[in-house]
């Protein structure tokens, strides 16, 4: 939510709408059985002004935009989580709360941080629950508060282990970890995020961890391990969704994210599981309103020579090519978006001690 984007979602009225800027990419989220976001910023507490880069505030109103999408719930420990304290914490999950969206990663309070996200998905009078934890490696230097250890979920493998371990106690028949690590602009996994992630699949607790943080695509890989030993999917970063970052602040790399897709099966015989994953490429298109456009899906279909608003046939090209550098061939690119296979997940809390 860089002040940018916030500038291009402005209403008539002086409010925020930031649907017209996911528009392009709706269908690819909206087609999910499940669709889970990274909301990396806080929103601001009530009676503040939003507030963009270094310490961000959004507009309330994402959350609203969020779920008008399709998405059903977010991730949000991150190292801006604290960038508004306490009160930035709470409007965060206050205002995902209003909008019907699970979170994971913060809490209000120490009890709510006892208590895991569990989205229940029923197809053919059977029930699949998969629970979704979160963590980051740090904020910004900015301790988490002594006296509220619980607001902001750290990475400790260990414990992620333990909350795995509680959430399937409570019923969860997969679990997907959101890890937000560890250094920005980085196209290949740091040691740290390879460490984890190995330690995570070795755990046999974790079924899918989704990588947040470095800004830029990275690679997907199947790691040893998992569930029953049957395999682990990390997707180490997945870039950018919607933002103002680009070549002109950062990195080229920045201008564009990734869309990773799992498939979850569940036997009449056995256990669910997830049977692989996919993925798809998004772009910012930072002149056409900060639109995020579904960049594989345009590569493929731009065989005419043409491109999208602002964005050139070469220039969609290019972001393509610098997105196929990185992420790898261990999971196939998909050029068609999803469509539900039965109605919306149902949305709750568990208690997991």
């Amino acid at each position: 939510m860089h002040d940018l984007v916030n500038s291009d979602a402005r209403t008539a009225d002086g409010g925020y709408d930031f649907v017209q800027e996911m528009t392009p990419a709706e269908h690819w989220i909206a087609g999910a059985d499940l669709a889970l976001c990274h909301l990396e910023v806080p929103i601001a507490p009530p009676g503040s002004a939003p507030s963009g880069y270094p310490s961000f505030g959004a507009p309330a109103q994402i959350a609203a935009s969020l779920a008008a999408v399709g998405w059903d719930g977010c991730s949000t420990a991150s190292n801006h989580s604290i960038d508004r304290g306490q009160d930035g914490i709470a409007a965060t999950l206050d205002a995902l709360d209003a909008a019907g969206l699970g979170h994971a990663g913060t809490s209000r309070t120490a009890a709510e941080a006892t208590t895991t996200q569990m989205y229940e998905l029923t197809r053919y009078d059977r029930t699949v629950r998969i629970a979704h934890i979160a963590a980051t490696y740090g904020t910004n230097g900015s301790p988490v508060p002594a006296d509220r250890p619980w607001s902001v979920e750290l990475i400790d493998t260990a414990k992620i282990v333990r909350q795995a371990t509680a959430a399937r106690a409570a019923g969860a028949d997969l679990v997907v970890a959101s890890i937000h690590c560890c250094a920005e602009y980085v196209a290949q996994p740091t040691d740290r995020q390879v460490a984890v992630a190995a330690e995570l699949a070795a755990s046999g607790e974790i079924d899918l961890v989704i990588g947040h943080h470095a800004h830029v695509p990275q690679p997907i890989a199947r790691l040893d391990g998992g569930p029953r030993g049957e395999g682990m999917w990390v997707a180490y970063g997945l870039g950018n969704f919607l933002s103002n970052q680009g070549a002109h602040c950062c990195t080229a790399r920045t201008d564009s994210g990734l869309l990773l897709q799992a498939s979850i099966r569940q036997p009449v015989d056995g256990p669910a599981r997830v049977t692989g994953v996919s993925w798809t490429a998004v772009t910012m298109a930072l002149a056409d309103g900060h639109t995020v456009q579904p960049l594989s899906e345009l590569v493929a279909d731009e065989g005419v020579g043409v491109g999208v608003g602002s964005l050139s046939a070469a220039e969609l090209t290019t972001r393509h090519s610098r997105v196929l550098d990185v992420v790898g061939t261990a999971a196939p690119e998909t050029t068609t978006p999803p469509t539900p296979t039965g109605p919306a997940p149902t949305i709750g809390r568990v208690p997991t001690g």
